[in-house]
C-alpha cells in the first residue's frame, strides 16, 4: 500500500556533531575490517549524493504492508519504508496525525542517507512544530567511517540536544579511542556545537578532557581551541603550543599560538588570513619576551600576499624581519633554516600577456647568520623594472627581447668579532658601500625549423649592458685592476675609475637535434629504443668587462643544463666570449607494454676551440681551449620495485672526478621504502666541497609495526647531519609515530636533540608534534605519491623574473 505527502525528513546530522572535528590529513583504513558496523539496509534506495542535492524539492512516499486507522490519522503496519531522494526512514510501525502534525515510529526504526546510516528504538515527536525526540540511538557515518551510540536526541528546530554519546572511527568490539560526552547541544543553523565535559579515552585512559567546548558540525568554521602541539628538544626543552582559531568574518580568521618552551619562556605567535575576490594574504608575527638563553626579546614577522589589479597584472608582497641573526637558527627545525644567511622582502607589481611578462619590484635583505658580516648580504634591487616580448612572427621566424633596469644598493658593512660563547660585539669599524644602476637590453631572432625526426634553430642575439656608478664604486673598480706599481705611479686622475661604462656585444647560437627510434626485444620483452644525439654550437666575441662591477652575478654549478645556455653566468655583469660546440647524446629505453620508461641515458660535452677569457674580478681562472668535464647521467627501472640512478663528471684535464652522485630506491610490496644517496662535488681548485652520504627508510615489521629512519653524514667532516630514528603502530582506527632526531642546527655543526610523539586520531585528528610533516622531508616516498610528483621545471622563467641567458 503507499501513499504520497508532504512529510519533511528528520534532521540527524546532530549524529555528525562530534565527527566533525575530523582534519583532512589522508588516512589509512587497511586495517579496518571490512564489514560495515551497519549493513546497508535491503529496502533502502541507493545512497546517492547527486540525490541528496534535490531532496527538498521531491515529494516523501510511504509504504507499508497495512495501511489502517483513520483518514486523519493514518496507522502503518509492517515493512514501513519512508522515502525521498537519498533518505530512507524504515520501522515496524509509524502512525501519523495529519492535523496535529504528530507521529510515532516504533520498532526497528532505521535511517539512511548519503552520509550516515543510523537504528533507533523509538522515534516520535511533531512534524509542523519541528520537534522530534529519538531513542537508543547506534549510528554510523558513511564516508569518515565513524560509528557511536546516544541515548536520546532531542530536537526543535534546528537546534537540538544529544545526551550521553560516543564517536570513533573503530570497529565497536574494539574501541582503541572513544570519545564521550553527557551533553551535547547543537545549532544546525549557526553552524556549531557545545560539547560539555567531553572525554577522550585512548583505551581506558582518559588523555583529554574539555569541560566545555565549541566545535563547527559543518564547513563553516568557529571560535574555539584546535589541538596542541607537544614536543621536547635540547634547545628548547619541553615545548607545548596551543593554538586558539578566531573566527572573525567570512573571509578572514586569526589564530594565537601561545608557545611554552622550559628552557626559554612563552612565546606567541600570531597568524592573520584574509581572503577576497581580488586577492588574499597571511600574517605571521612571533613574540618572546626576555629569552632565558639569549637575555633579550625576540620576535619575527612575515607577511605573503597579492591583489590582482586586473586580468594582466597583479600587485605582490613577500615580506619578512627577525630581531636577531640567531633567530633562524634557534627556531627553525629543519637543515634548511640552518642554509639561510639571510632573509629577502620583495614588493611589486607583475604582469603577464600572450606574448609578454613584465614587472615593476623592489628588494630587501637581512642578515640571518651571526657568523657573517653584511657583506655576504646580496645586493638590493631599489627599484627594479624587467620586461620580456617573444612572438612568432612566421611558422619559421620568432622574435624577442629581454629587458632590465635596475638600481643596486648596499648596506654598510659594520665590522663584527664573536666571543667564546659564540655570541659577537661590534668592534666598530665600518665600510661604506656602494651602488649603481644598470642597464640590460637583448634582443634576438630565431629561426626554428623542425621536422618529424630533426630540428635546427639558429639564433641571433645582441646584448647591451651599461651602467651609472656611484664614484666610490667605479673607483675601487679601477685600483682593483691596476697593479701597486701603476697606483703608486698614478696621477689622481688616473686613479678614477669610469662611472658610466658599457659592454655591447653579438650572441649567436645554433642548436641541433634528431630522433631515432626502432623497436627491438629484451628478455622476452618489447620496448621503444630512441637514440637522440644534439649539437649546440655558440660564438660569442671577447669583450673586456673588467671594469664593469659584479652586483648579482655569479658562475652557474657546471651540469646537463650549462652545456646549452649561451652563458655561463647569472645574471647581466658578466658575458663569457665562447667559441665553443656541445655534443650530447642521449637515448631510452620505453616498454611497449606498459609506456613506463625502464632507462634512460645521457651524456655530454663541451668542446672549447678558443680560450674563454673572460671571468669575475680575476678570481677564476680562463676557460682553456680543450674540453669541459664528461657529464652523464642515467637512471634505470629494474622493476617495479627496484630503481637506480648516477650523475657524474669527469674533467679529462685534472683526470678526477669534478662530481658523483649514485642513488637507489627499493619500493617493499607493504608500502615500504629503502632510499640510498651517495654524494661527492669538488670545488673548482680540487679540494672537497662535498661528500655525503644519505640513508633513509621506512620498514613494515608487520601490518602494525613498522620503523623508520634516517642516517644523513658528512664524510668530509666527519659528522652527522641528521639522525632521526622511529617506531610507528598503526591500528584500523589509531596510529602513534614516536621519532628521536638530531641535527645539526647552525653553520659551526653544532648538533641539536628532540623527541616528537603523535597520536592520530584517524577521523577525527592529531595531538602531539606534526612527525609526518618531518619524515615526509627526510624519507622521499614516505607517501608513496610523492615519488610520481613532477618537481617544478629549474631552467624556465617565473612569473617574478626572467633569465636572459637561456636559449630562446
Amino acid at each position: 500500500m503507499r501513499r504520497a505527502l508532504r512529510l519533511l525528513p528528520l534532521p540527524l546530522s546532530i549524529a555528525i556533531c562530534l565527527p566533525a572535528l575530523a582534519d583532512d590529513k589522508p588516512v589509512n583504513w587497511g586495517l579496518c575490517p571490512a564489514t560495515d558496523v551497519l549493513p546497508v539496509f535491503d529496502d533502502a534506495p541507493k545512497a546517492d549524493k547527486a540525490a541528496a542535492a534535490t531532496r527538498d524539492q521531491q515529494d516523501t512516499d510511504i509504504e507499508g504492508d497495512q495501511l489502517f486507522g483513520t483518514t486523519t490519522v493514518p496507522q502503518y503496519q509492517g515493512n514501513v519504508a519512508i522515502k525521498r531522494g537519498d533518505q530512507f526512514l524504515g520501522t515496524d510501525h509509524l502512525s501519523f496525525d495529519t492535523e496535529s502534525g504528530n507521529y510515532i515510529a516504533e520498532g526497528n526504526v532505521r535511517y539512511q542517507d548519503s552520509s550516515i546510516r543510523m537504528v533507533a528504538k523509538r522515534a516520535e515527536g511533531n512534524q509542523d512544530a519541528d520537534t522530534h525526540k529519538i531513542s537508543d540511538i547506534q549510528y554510523q557515518l558513511v564516508s569518515r567511517r565513524g560509528n557511536g551510540v546516544a541515548e536520546s536526541v532531542d530536537l526543535q528546530g534546528a537546534v537540538g540536544q544529544m545526551h550521553r554519546s560516543t564517536y570513533t572511527t573503530c570497529d565497536p568490539s574494539q574501541p582503541v579511542w572513544k570519545l564521550t560526552a553527557p551533553q551535547i547541544e547543537v545549532d544546525n543553523d549557526e553552524g556549531f556545537g557545545t560539547a560539555r565535559n567531553a572525554v577522550l579515552r585512548i583505551g581506558n585512559v582518559p588523555v583529554l578532557w574539555a569541560p566545555y567546548f565549541k566545535f563547527p558540525i559543518d564547513d563553516r568554521r568557529q571560535t574555539g581551541l584546535l589541538y596542541p602541539q607537544i614536543g621536547l628538544s635540547g634547545r628548547n626543552g619541553f615545548d607545548y603550543a596551543q593554538p586558539i582559531y578566531f573566527n572573525l568574518a567570512p573571509n578572514y580568521d586569526d589564530t594565537l599560538t601561545p608557545r611554552y618552551m622550559s628552557k626559554r619562556g612563552l612565546m606567541l605567535t600570531n597568524e592573520f588570513r584574509y581572503l577576497y575576490d581580488g586577492g588574499r594574504g597571511e600574517l605571521e608575527t612571533s613574540y618572546l619576551p626576555n629569552d632565558k638563553l639569549r637575555d633579550r626579546d625576540r620576535g619575527q614577522f612575515e607577511f605573503g600576499g597579492y591583489h590582482n589589479l586586473n586580468s594582466h597584472w597583479q600587485a605582490r608582497a613577500n615580506l619578512a624581519w627577525v630581531s636577531d641573526e640567531r633567530y633562524t637558527e634557534d627556531f627553525a627545525n629543519r637543515l634548511l633554516g640552518v642554509t639561510a644567511s639571510n632573509l629577502q622582502s620583495q614588493v611589486g607589481i607583475y604582469g603577464t600577456g600572450e606574448n609578454w611578462t613584465g614587472g615593476l619590484m623592489a628588494d630587501y635583505w637581512q642578515l640571518t647568520d651571526y657568523t657573517l658580516t653584511e657583506a655576504a648580504l646580496p645586493y638590493a634591487r631599489q627599484p627594479r623594472a624587467f620586461f620580456t616580448w617573444d612572438k612568432p612572427v612566421l611558422p619559421w621566424l620568432e622574435t624577442g627581447v629581454y629587458a632590465e633596469a635596475v638600481r643596486f644598493t648596499h648596506k654598510d658593512i659594520n665590522g663584527k668579532i664573536v666571543d667564546a660563547d659564540g655570541e659577537y660585539v661590534r668592534d666598530g669599524t665600518r665600510t661604506e658601500m656602494f651602488g649603481g644602476s644598470r642597464l640590460d637590453i637583448k634582443p634576438y631572432v630565431s629561426m626554428p625549423f623542425s621536422g618529424a625526426a630533426w630540428y635546427v634553430t639558429p639564433t641571433l642575439a645582441y646584448r647591451y649592458t651599461g651602467y651609472e656608478l656611484d664614484r666610490g664604486l667605479a673607483d675601487q673598480i679601477r685600483l682593483q685592476n691596476m697593479t701597486a706599481e701603476e697606483i703608486a705611479n698614478a696621477t689622481p686622475e688616473q686613479l678614477r675609475g669610469n662611472t658610466s661604462p658599457s659592454r655591447s656585444m653579438p650572441i649567436a647560437s645554433l642548436d641541433a637535434g634528431m630522433f631515432f627510434d626502432r623497436e627491438t626485444t629484451i628478455g622476452g620483452k618489447s620496448f621503444l629504443h630512441t637514440l637522440e644525439p644534439r649539437l649546440f654550437y655558440l660564438r660569442t666575441p671577447y669583450r673586456d668587462q673588467s671594469d664593469l662591477p659584479i652586483f648579482d652575478t655569479r658562475d652557474f654549478t657546471f651540469s646537463w643544463g650549462q652545456l646549452f645556455r649561451d652563458s655561463r653566468y647569472t645574471g647581466a655583469d658578466r658575458q663569457n666570449d665562447a667559441n665553443q660546440l656541445t655534443m650530447a647524446l642521449s637515448t631510452r629505453f620505453i616498454d611497449q607494454t606498459t609506456g613506463k620508461e625502464r632507462f634512460s641515458g645521457s651524456i655530454g660535452q663541451i668542446l672549447y676551440f678558443d680560450d674563454s677569457r673572460v671571468t669575475i674580478n680575476n678570481a677564476q681562472s680562463p676557460v682553456e681551449q680543450g674540453k669541459s668535464a664528461w657529464i652523464a647521467d642515467a637512471n634505470y627501472a629494474i622493476n617495479d620495485r627496484w630503481n637506480l640512478g648516477a650523475t657524474y663528471q669527469w674533467d679529462p684535464k685534472y683526470k678526477r672526478e669534478d662530481l658523483a652522485s649514485v642513488r637507489a630506491r627499493y619500493l617493499m610490496s607493504n608500502d615500504g621504502i629503502v632510499n640510498i644517496t651517495y654524494r661527492h662535488r669538488l670545488n673548482p681548485d680540487g679540494t672537497d666541497l662535498l661528500k655525503q652520504a644519505d640513508l633513509s627508510f621506512l620498514y613494515p615489521l608487520s601490518p602494525r609495526w613498522s620503523l623508520v629512519g634516517r642516517y644523513y653524514y658528512s664524510i668530509e667532516d666527519k659528522k652527522p647531519l641528521e639522525i632521526i630514528g622511529g617506531v610507528q603502530w598503526d591500528s584500523c582506527c589509531l596510529a602513534v609515530r614516536a621519532i628521536a632526531r638530531r641535527y645539526v642546527r647552525n653553520r659551526e655543526g653544532d648538533l641539536n636533540n628532540s623527541f616528537q610523539i603523535e597520536f592520530v586520531l584517524k577521523g577525527l585528528s592529531s595531538i602531539g608534534q606534526n612527525t609526518d610533516r618531518t619524515l615526509r622531508r627526510a624519507i622521499l616516498g614516505y607517501y608513496r605519491d610523492d615519488l610520481y610528483l613532477v618537481p617544478p621545471s629549474n631552467t624556465g622563467a617565473d612569473r617574478d623574473d626572467y633569465d636572459p641567458n637561456l636559449i630562446p
